[in-house]
């Protein structure tokens, strides 16, 4: 029999290892590092890890956690429990809770040895940052190295919770290391969204584990053989195993005699030669999803201990199994997989039982059974009514860890048990209405409207209107309402009228539930731009919110009435019912709400920056309890409209990528693909827009007649693709047809009449004539409310459709604000140099060309570039280079956001990351993020060098207070 092939020195890996090191050198200096490491099965990413692991461990704490292979049903936060709980073992629970105080209590969902905690006692961001804060304590002790295997079977939760770490720990001496097997990555899928994101965001370097060479092979061979090869034998190795090292381990103990015939029988060679006390052995352990303990194996293989510990020293002489922290191991998932797949039917559903039964004996106050374990093993026991209950108890489970895309899939297991089980209700505690409302809610979160349509459809086809509580019919009817809303189609608010008729004729006492229908049925005429009836539907949503004694819906009805107060001109009014929804939003669900509809105001109202805090906020707090494919993909877009008129083109662009590439809801994409059409012509492709628009456009007609924003932004993709032909003409009368429409007037005309503004301004430096646009768009301007009126941009408009050298100066002056879309930086220096040159001043006029131009270029908007190029071959200008800086971009001066600037200011009065997390009512998690953007774009090597810096008269004369309540 060979040695164990892990005996064997690791070959041909020098350079993966060195890179390794070289991270973890880096770290050990306090700079975090992280590194995935993938290549194809068997290619020996977790030998390296080990080899890594050993070499350091003299000098770092080494954390591993496994995601582990349970089908499609993966367990919510999988690895990082392990790798917590070994963090937990170096520390110890008195310096745990003295370093995170009342953070121990989020940290028990996933340590209730440390404190059993129930899910309303804590939240996701809770839960986040005590790991964040956990990992960092550890840091301080020793240098720590968190290494995670198998990141293909990940799931969502762990990959989230995997981004935010990413981002927020920038300090400390940690190491995070990622295996992944390539060849199991489907594009599109989870994990290859995470690499993507965390690769184009640089928080994750890569390196790829490849094949050996020939002499690579010899060595290895002749390392596992313990004597030299022939040529032949090796040229024979080499050509059957590619280059695998594992192939190459399980080929050299063949090396003498016939070489398997298939890939099956070479990775149960080593398994046929073992004795039937070994064998027994490794089938019971290729059962289990994860490592076993020595007393598990014991009583599932029911061995006399002799025995036992003879067959399972053969097993790990054989290389066939590991010894790893006390644990019995396979030492490769294929192994464990061909051998799974040798049992009989019969043998693997007996093998399965029996685990299933000793998790089930093993339930203590502390260490109670995975419940995603129970499933994946009573299912694979063929035992279907356990396997419904622990199908439903892993859906509400990991819903309650916020992990609903594993949630869905339990929850879609369940209801194929349930046909297979007769009495299914007396096995669970749920019926079969609440199982099917409950899974099209995780669905929708999951991001899968269509599955969630289909889901409640069947439940309400299922029910007897005559005998069903009129509670869950009216609540099924709300929930259809909504996921046919997420899809963009018609029909919901008659649904929600039809839950209120049931309530009504039911004689059914429940304020929650009606202020919940009362609310959603206002939402959906203030997004049909009816606000009088939105108001009076949140109104009395209101006042059943406070019967009913809640917050959350007290909270969504303030919302609305803010949304529908301000389209109807009254900001006052409509700030204050937001703030008022501020303080109520007592739930993450109110807070979102929030969040998305306020930061969609102050995009409208011209409040860039705000926006893009309040959204910002909003989108880390939807990633955090798993909600970034449904609330975090609109969340997303109120970031990134705000962000495209700062200019900041090349951030959004790689947040469409992101956004585009992990699908979500029809609705969520409508709004994306808005922005991705403004991209697209902003970088002159046009034509690749125009693609877009055309197959989108049916879409955009029908969302548009039950939501007004669609509609608008219909009219924004068509503005933004004419100007990028250069079809001016075109672009404005998309515009004038908007004026003309009978449909109610929102707060997005606002932008598309700046717009015109500008187009009359081009067309009629052409010659075109524009009086008659002009005054069209002056009196719908002026027609606004009277809250609207006299602001920033009513000047820019005027300075457009009335040009003149004073106007036109201050309406340059007026652009360079963060409340103005920076394509007007441009736009108002085009003009003005126009005006210059009819009135003879050409040096002045040449200064502000060149601005434009600098500008223009720095932006990369191919239509401005153009058209201020064309303007100064045309006029025969140039500037000079003294002419050139006195005119240049004043935006160059300030590199920092408004929410930076706050937090450099703060850091200036020296307050730590927590003090300012209380001034600004953000995280110090969060406050953490801001200072390494701040120290990374002052060029500043410490909060010290950032604060002189501040103090300096740039800064001073460009901070801005906090705006965010």
């Amino acid at each position: 029999m060979p040695p164990s092939a892990p005996s064997a020195a690791m070959v041909g890996r020098d350079a993966e290892l060195a890179a390794v090191r070289a991270l973890f050198e880096r770290s050990a200096s306090g700079v975090p590092a992280a590194l995935l490491v993938e290549g194809e099965a068997g290619i020996g990413k977790s030998r390296l890890m080990r080899e890594f692991g050993g070499e350091v461990a003299n000098r770092a704490d080494v954390h591993v956690g496994w995601c582990l292979d349970l089908g499609s049903s993966r367990t919510p936060f999988g690895p990082i429990t392990g790798i917590l709980r070994s963090l937990a073992t170096r520390l110890g629970a008195d310096r745990i809770r003295e370093e995170l105080g009342v953070g121990i209590q989020a940290l028990g969902m996933l340590l209730p040895e440390l404190n059993p905690t129930e899910r309303e006692q804590t939240s996701p961001d809770r839960l986040r940052d005590a790991i964040a804060a956990l990992i960092e304590a550890a840091a301080e002790h020793a240098p720590q190295v968190l290494i995670i295997e198998d990141l293909h079977w990940a799931d969502d939760s762990t990959l989230a919770l995997l981004s935010f770490l990413l981002r927020t720990l920038d300090r400390g001496r940690i190491l995070l290391l990622l295996t992944c097997r390539s060849d199991d990555v489907r594009r599109g899928d989870a994990v290859s969204r995470f690499i993507g994101e965390a690769t184009r965001a640089r928080l994750l370097d890569r390196v790829t584990v490849g094949r050996l060479d020939e002499a690579a092979v010899r060595e290895l061979a002749e390392a596992i053989t313990g004597r030299p090869l022939s040529e032949m034998s090796v040229d024979r190795i080499h050509s059957r195993a590619e280059g695998v090292p594992f192939f190459v381990e399980e080929i050299a103990g063949c090396s003498t005699g016939p070489l398997p015939t298939s890939l099956r029988d070479l990775l149960l060679a080593r398994f046929d030669r073992l004795g039937d006390d070994a064998r027994r052995v490794v089938q019971v352990v290729a059962g289990a999803e994860r490592p076993l303990s020595h007393p598990l194996v014991a009583q599932l293989v029911d061995l006399p201990d002799g025995r036992l510990d003879e067959a399972i020293r053969e097993a790990t002489l054989s290389g066939i199994l590991l010894v790893v922290d006390d644990e019995y191991r396979f030492r490769h998932a294929l192994l464990r997989e061909a051998v799974h797949d040798d049992l009989l039917p019969g043998e693997r559903a007996r093998l399965h039982r029996a685990y299933a039964e000793l998790l089930e004996t093993r339930r203590t106050h502390h260490d109670a059974p995975d419940p995603a374990a129970l499933a994946y093993h009573w299912q694979l026991a063929q035992d279907d009514r356990r396997a419904l209950a622990a199908a439903v108890a892993a859906m509400l489970d990991a819903k309650s860890r916020f992990a609903f895309a594993s949630a869905a899939r339990f929850g879609e297991l369940a209801l194929d048990l349930w046909i297979q089980v007769p009495d299914a209700q007396s096995v669970v505690d749920i019926d079969r209405l609440e199982l099917l409302r409950s899974l099209g809610s995780v669905l929708r979160n999951a991001g899968d409207g269509e599955r969630a349509l289909a889901v409640v459809d069947l439940a309400l086809e299922e029910i007897d209107p005559e005998t069903v509580d009129p509670r869950m019919h009216a609540r099924l009817l709300r929930d259809r309402a909504y996921y046919v809303m997420n899809l963009g189609r018609a029909g919901s608010v008659a649904m929600l009228q039809e839950s209120l008729s049931i309530l009504d004729a039911g004689d059914v006492d429940d304020d929650r539930l009606r202020a919940s229908i009362l609310n959603q049925l206002g939402s959906r005429h203030m997004v049909a731009g009816d606000a009088e009836q939105a108001i009076a539907l949140a109104g009395e949503a209101g006042e059943r919110a406070v019967e009913a004694g809640s917050a959350e819906e007290e909270s969504i009805a303030a919302n609305i009435r803010g949304g529908a107060l301000s389209h109807l001109g009254d900001l006052a009014a409509g700030h204050r019912e937001f703030a008022f929804a501020l303080s109520r939003a007592t739930t993450t669900n109110a807070e979102l709400r929030y969040r998305v509809n306020y930061s969609d105001l102050l995009t409208l109202l011209g409040r860039f920056r705000d926006a893009v805090d309040v959204a910002e906020e909003g989108v880390a707090r939807a990633r955090a309890i798993g909600v970034e494919r449904t609330t975090g993909a609109i969340m997303t877009q109120n970031m990134a409209v705000p962000l495209l008129e700062l200019g900041e083109i090349e951030r959004v662009e790689e947040m469409l990528a992101r956004e585009l590439a992990q699908g979500g809801l029809r609705i969520f994409r409508m709004y994306a693909t808005m922005t991705r059409v403004r991209v697209l012509s902003w970088r002159g492709r046009h034509d690749e827009a125009a693609e877009i628009l055309r197959e989108w456009r049916p879409a955009f007609q029908e969302t548009g007649l039950a939501e007004r924003q669609i509609w608008y932004d219909g009219i924004m993709m068509r503005v933004s693709v004419a100007e990028s032909r250069g079809d001016l003409e075109g672009a404005l009368n998309e515009i004038r047809e908007m004026l003309h429409d009978d449909g109610p007037v929102q707060l997005h005309q606002r932008r598309l009449m700046l717009e015109a503004a500008w187009l009359i301004a081009e067309l009629r430096a052409t010659g075109t004539a524009v009086a008659e646009a002009s005054d069209e768009i002056r009196a719908a301007w002026l027609a606004q409310p009277e809250q609207l009126l006299g602001d920033t941009w009513w000047s820019i408009v005027e300075a457009f459709l009335t040009p003149s050298i004073p106007a036109l100066r201050a309406a340059v002056d007026l652009a360079d604000g963060d409340d103005v879309p920076v394509t007007f930086r441009v736009m108002t220096r085009l003009e003005l140099a126009r005006v210059l040159v009819d009135e003879g001043e050409r040096t002045e006029a040449s200064a502000v060309i060149a601005a434009a131009a600098r500008i223009a270029e720095r932006l990369g908007h191919v239509q401005l570039i153009t058209a201020v190029g064309v303007f100064s071959a045309a006029a025969g200008l140039g500037a000079s280079d003294a002419a050139s800086r006195a005119a240049s971009d004043p935006a160059d001066v300030d590199p920092l956001t408004a929410r930076e600037r706050q937090v450099l200011s703060l850091i200036a009065e020296g307050l730590s990351n927590r003090q300012i997390g209380e001034r600004l009512f953000i995280s110090a998690k969060t406050v953490s993020v801001h200072v390494s953007a701040v120290l990374r774009k002052l060029d500043a090597g410490s909060r010290t060098e950032a604060a002189v810096k501040y103090r300096s008269a740039t800064f001073s004369a460009t901070i801005q207070p906090a705006v965010v309540p």
